[in-house]
């Protein structure tokens, strides 16, 4: 197999914007050092900045209750910062949004459940990698050390997010990568490319990605050491969520399912429905 290095990975591949993965030079050109305050000024400047949809949960989410920067447990894959900012419908900063991310891994599972991989071989019961907590700073931004996240059969590369201002204003959503940055690195790198099978599902025929529409899409940009992955996530204040907490499998995504067709929550799971802070500590 082709061994080549995340920087080669990301070159061989065209960036334009239409594409979804040219940068903002507006949102991006601080990144040699600029302050959080500059940075939050450059990315109500860029590419999308909208009221995003919310769309389904899918069948693996479930709130660990680790507020972290760094999600990853030590699982490998090519390092990957993921950059969040709230606003609103006006593009302004909210301030301390709680932020929940959660996606699978290199390998193409999510922690914490049975009956997973393509044969449904795989248990993750009882582990939390890939899962997080973050509350926005005072220019609504969250950030998060992870990897880049693999496939699985009947939806494209995603990473699934909850944004809470309230007990009933949370927003439920996904980002979404380029493909061809995507099918490159599971191709050619590893362990990406130790995966048998293949990938069956791109952003244009995954009914999720088309209703979340383009302001789902990710800037993404190469650092020296890590991918950076980077949205801004409009949310409606005034809005009440359709989705909320649903644990386990009641939300199965449409025109996917989950890996190895696994249902239900993890083993001893508690309900955590009232659990839905705006600001840390309440």
């Amino acid at each position: 197999m082709t061994r080549i290095n995340r920087r080669d990975a990301f070159k061989a591949v065209a960036v334009t914007a239409s594409g979804g993965l040219l940068m903002s030079q507006q949102a991006f050109a601080q990144e040699a050092g600029a302050t959080v305050t500059q940075t939050a000024a450059l990315l109500q400047g860029a590419d999308v900045c909208a009221i995003i949809p919310e769309v389904t949960e899918g069948p693996y989410y479930f709130d660990p209750a680790m507020e972290r920067v760094d999600i990853t447990e030590g699982r490998p894959g090519l390092p990957t910062r993921i950059r969040l900012q709230v606003v609103d419908g006006a593009c302004a900063p909210m301030p301390g949004a709680r932020v929940d991310i959660w996606h699978c891994d290199a390998t193409g599972v999510y922690s914490g459940y049975a009956g997973q991989g393509d044969d449904g071989s795989v248990d993750t019961t009882g582990q939390t990698f890939m899962r997080g907590t973050q509350f926005a700073d005072d220019n609504g931004i969250v950030e998060f050390e992870t990897v880049y996240p693999s496939w699985y059969r009947g939806r494209t590369t995603h990473v699934h997010f909850k944004i809470f201002l309230d007990e009933t204003n949370i927003l439920t959503g996904q980002i979404f990568f380029p493909d061809a940055l995507s099918e490159y690195i599971y191709l050619n790198v590893a362990p990406y490319n130790d995966r048998a099978g293949t990938r069956d599902t791109l952003n244009s025929n995954d009914s999720i990605a088309a209703q979340s529409t383009r302001a789902a899409f990710a800037f993404i940009k190469e650092l020296e050491q890590e991918y950076l992955v980077a949205m801004i996530v409009g949310v409606d204040p005034t809005a009440s969520s359709a989705v909320g907490f649903s644990m386990g499998g009641g939300n199965r995504p449409a025109g996917g399912q989950p890996p190895g067709g696994g249902q239900g929550g993890p083993t001893g799971a508690a309900d955590r429905t009232a659990m839905t802070p705006a600001v840390k500590g309440l």
